[in-house]
């Protein structure tokens, strides 16, 4: 069975265990919007992810981090917060994978779900910094710890 087929098969069961995962992680801004809200946002993200895996095509779930980062960075949510949540849908990802594919076909499914994944976390890691270097960052006052240093 190839990732793709894999991940429309088994949508629901991922994204149950998604789901669970970012319950789990406590997260304030997630726990807020509550679990139906986030369960349906991993949805979101799940179906440009298989999506992405199924063209081969980055470009939709790379805008989607960019267009998240905006409404993340707006809503007050930490940057650590958003990623933990799409590592929860790894995680998931990752499981099925494990549970599912055969050994022969691991390293392409675990390629394929690594490099969506990954460039979806660094387009909004990206996206989210730019938005945050734009308003007022307060620097941090390092005076204390350098006090009484010698050089």
């Amino acid at each position: 069975m190839n990732l793709s087929d894999l991940l429309r098969q088994r949508r629901e069961p991922i994204l149950a265990a998604a789901s669970d995962g970012l319950c789990r992680a406590r997260l304030r801004s997630y726990e807020s919007v509550g679990r139906e809200e986030s369960y349906a946002r991993l949805a979101r993200l799940f179906d440009l992810v298989t999506a992405a895996i199924a063209e081969r095509n980055l470009t939709p779930v790379r805008q989607y981090a960019a267009d998240l980062a905006a409404q993340r960075h707006a809503a007050g949510f930490d940057l650590a917060e958003v990623q933990a949540a799409i590592n929860a849908l790894e995680e998931a990802i990752w499981s099925a994978i494990v549970a599912e594919i055969e050994p022969a076909g691991l390293a392409e499914a675990f390629g394929l779900a690594s490099t969506v994944l990954g460039a979806t976390k660094d387009r909004l890691a990206t996206a989210y910094l730019e938005l945050a270097t734009r308003t007022r960052v307060p620097a941090l006052d390092l005076g204390a710890l350098f006090a009484g240093t010698d050089g």
